[in-house]
């Protein structure tokens, strides 16, 4: 007997197709149990969208899809309305899903996407593509924009799953049907088109409409392209973790982590002020070990939002063992690294690999050719791969540089863990290794007296062919040789550990509130111990005493080092260590206040360099003995002697190394400022400030340009022209990483006590105003 039911004749035509439920599932976008239940009469009838998907799927025309169609309709109880006609007709259809209520942060991205739905209202289409890692949010800002800005469409709202991390993403055919059907176009419309004309009637539609379209988890710029419209006023956002960089004319919007603020923000949401409040630092905790991304932040969240008993610190401890990380962000269903296996099982072999690989690199970004070491390739072979991870969006790009997020390195390690042995990676790295290594002296060397250039051998994979080409390598990776470094240390490869050092010594001026210094040179002086070489250990040491003086203000250490240098120098029979370590003491002494016994190791250290013939010595020996004049506030001979130093700077350009030079330069202007400053000489002061903080950034020093920039606005205040001291120290705020903090902390002071209203006194750059001290040469009078 005919069975005239839905279920029956559902089951009919699906057996007639030869399809089983599955694959009808799959061929229609309804689930499998959805259908099974329709199929055994557990629900009567569909509604119309999933009826029309349905007949979709079994791909029915004419008299077939009719019949379909209406025997749902037939089913379905008089009245009840079908969710993909609500408000249908001329104001369209709005089938945008639920939004969520603890929506956080996203400020400037909800911004510009308000600015141009606004915008929208002009002549063509607005097409955004929102991309993003696996996790940052995509779909939930997409959302949350829609419900924000819905009332600016007033021809109806769509979103559509277009399953792009799916085996099979849907078919752009198949999401143009579900789009008209929840504009409102009729289904006999639709049948007479047929899938050969439904582009044709589906750009029609939008072109008479202002609508709203979300495509979420877009595949490639195949399925996307033929959903856009090409006329109207139509607004299309498209999420995808790819960049979809073949779209021509969108707007790009790609979403990195949020803030910490942000996280914190959204942690709070989910598991309640009160409990937030009682532990700020560990929410703060959870939070950066959730990298800030939206998706952990959420499960993290639910996790503590289901165990109340739990307090957050507990949960804080848990997520700090990294290699459980990852198992401990997971909360019912929705796991974060299954977020990130979707994309990861989608890479070619090589991208895997290459991904793979990143987890044994140090830092957060790294460039092509260290990548090409590490995983044996050509760079532009290692640039494919690493375009391909940023395609997918395992990486973000910026300036040539790639960085992995937090969670997704922990997610490479592990596969790293589970698809390649041990040995295998442990080598990789190894090499990897040594040639940051060797490309670190190379790259150090160009600022050491006697090279000044490439080996005539060198073919490395980085290009160091001027010397600030080198500098820029040497402070993009330095987390990265540092680390290799530090293995070296660990070996005991104790002359490839002091050969490193070495090269990097005149190099070390360029950089020096990097932070790393006293560490590299407390270890290699070890080193040079280890080696049994009294002379080099001398060296070392000297280098140990200027980190200690000029990177970290460790006065009492420093001259404690110098002293210890200068015995073993002596030990050695060596004039030019000798002649260092009494620098370093007079420095050390006269910041210590001892300016009488400092004005004594200078003149030791002039004359040792002047013996052995060292001009760049005999340069920093005169620069000390300005110093010392300067803080002890001999200011009319610190003039004498800085002159000095210049006029020998002058005589001799050609012997000198030219950035050795520069920072001479920088030094005796600086000094020249403040003597000239102690004596109420405003012209000479500025414009000796002025050439150092010029000077500086010429170089591209940083630090130097902050200390500069420091005294510069200090003696601008001192002779009262406050306006220029305003300007002077917002620069020097602005110089940001890897500038003097010191330098930092008394630029945000005074500017502080300006903005207040304050008259502030000049103290940018402490010294000490002392009287005339016995003990100095009669500079003024030769």
């Amino acid at each position: 007997m005919f069975d005239a039911s839905f279920s029956g004749l559902l089951r009919r035509l699906r057996t007639e197709a030869g399809l089983t439920i599955e694959e009808l599932a799959e061929a229609s976008g309804v689930s499998v149990r959805g259908i099974s239940d329709l199929e055994r009469g557990l629900r009567t009838a569909p509604q119309r969208r999933t009826a029309a998907a349905l007949a979709q799927g079994l791909d029915l025309g004419g008299q077939q899809r009719k019949l379909l169609l209406s025997t749902a309709r037939a089913g379905r109880p008089q009245g009840e309305q079908d969710p993909a006609r609500e408000d249908a007709g001329t104001a369209g259809g709005r089938t945008l899903p639920r939004d969520i209520e603890d929506f956080v942060g996203r400020e400037a991205e909800l911004a510009r996407l308000k600015a141009l739905a606004e915008s929208s209202a002009g002549p063509g289409p607005c097409v955004v593509a929102v991309s993003g890692a696996p996790g940052a949010g995509k779909t939930m800002l997409a959302l949350h924009a829609a419900r924000l800005n819905a009332d600016r469409f007033p021809d109806g709202q769509a979103m559509v799953d277009l399953r792009g991390m799916d085996d099979e993403p849907r078919d752009p055919t198949e999401v143009m049907t579900r789009i008209l059907l929840a504009l409102g176009v009729g289904e006999q419309d639709l049948a007479d088109a047929g899938n050969a004309g439904r582009p044709a009637l589906y750009q029609r539609a939008l072109a008479k409409r202002r609508c709203l379209l979300l495509l979420d988890n877009a595949h490639n710029e195949e399925q996307v392209r033929p959903l856009l419209p090409t006329d109207g006023s139509s607004m299309v956002v498209v999420t995808s973790r790819r960049t979809l960089a073949g779209l021509g004319g969108v707007h790009r919007l790609p979403l990195a982590e949020l803030s910490a603020t942000e996280a914190a923000g959204l942690l709070r949401e989910l598991i309640g002020i009160e409990r937030s409040d009682r532990e700020p630092g560990a929410v703060a905790e959870v939070a950066e070990r959730c990298g800030h991304l939206p998706l952990a932040l959420r499960v993290a969240g639910n996790w503590l939002a289901t165990r109340s008993g739990w307090t957050v610190r507990r949960l804080a401890d848990r997520l700090a063992l990294e290699e459980r990380r990852l198992d401990v962000l997971a909360a019912g269903d929705v796991r974060v690294s299954a977020a990130i296996d979707l994309s990861y099982r989608q890479l070619t072999s090589d991208a895997a690999r290459t991904f793979r690989r990143l987890a044994l690199i140090d830092g957060r970004d790294t460039g092509a050719p260290c990548v090409a070491r590490l995983t044996g390739q050509t760079v532009p072979e290692a640039e494919d791969d690493l375009v391909e991870l940023a395609d997918a969006g395992l990486l973000t790009m910026e300036g040539g540089r790639y960085r992995l997020h937090d969670l997704v390195r922990l997610f490479a390690a592990a596969r790293l863990r589970d698809e390649e042995p041990v040995e295998q990676a442990n080598r990789a790295r190894a090499d990897m290794h040594r040639w940051l290594l060797e490309t670190v002296v190379v790259a150090g060397r160009w600022y050491e007296p006697g090279y000044g250039g490439l080996p005539a051998n060198w073919s490395g994979l980085v290009d160091l062919s001027t010397r600030d080409k080198a500098r820029a390598w040497l402070q993009a990776e330095g987390r990265k040789w540092l680390a290799a470094f530090r293995a070296s240390v660990a070996e005991g490869a104790h002359t490839l550990v002091v050969e490193v050092a070495e090269s990097l010594h005149w190099f070390s001026d360029q950089w020096i509130f990097w932070g790393h210094w006293p560490e590299i040179y407390r270890t290699s002086a070890m080193s040079a111990h280890a080696l049994r070489d009294p002379l080099l250990e001398a060296t070392h040491v000297n280098y140990h005493a200027w980190a200690l003086l000029v990177c970290e203000g460790r006065y009492q250490e420093s001259a404690e080092r110098a002293g210890e240098a200068l015995r073993l120098a002596e030990g050695a029979g060596d004039a030019t260590q000798r002649a260092w370590a009494h620098i370093y003491l007079a420095w050390a002494l006269s910041e210590l206040g001892d300016h009488d016994t400092a004005a004594g190791h200078n003149q030791r250290a002039a004359e040792l360099f002047g013996t052995v013939g060292d001009l760049h010595g005999s340069l920093q020996a005169l620069i000390a003995q300005a110093e010392s004049l300067v803080e002890a506030g001999r200011a009319e001979c610190a003039v004498v002697e800085a002159t000095k130093g210049l006029d020998f700077t002058d005589r001799h350009r050609e012997r000198l190394e030219p950035p050795i030079a520069a920072l001479a330069r920088i030094s005796l202007h600086s000094l020249l400022g403040r003597a000239h400053g102690q004596l109420k000489h405003d012209r000479e002061a500025v414009g000796h400030l002025r050439a150092a903080v010029d000077i500086s950034r010429l170089q591209g020093n940083i630090a130097r340009e902050s200390r500069s920039l420091a005294l510069l606005g200090g003696a601008y205040l001192s002779f009262g022209r406050e306006q220029e001291a305003r300007e002077t120290f917002k620069r020097c705020l602005e110089l940001g990483e890897y500038a003097d903090p010191q330098s930092l902390v008394d630029a945000r002071a005074h500017l502080d006590r300006l903005e207040g209203g304050q008259r502030a006194t000049r103290t940018a750059v402490p010294h000490r105003e002392a009287p005339g001290h016995t003990g100095f040469p009669q500079c003024c009078d030769t």
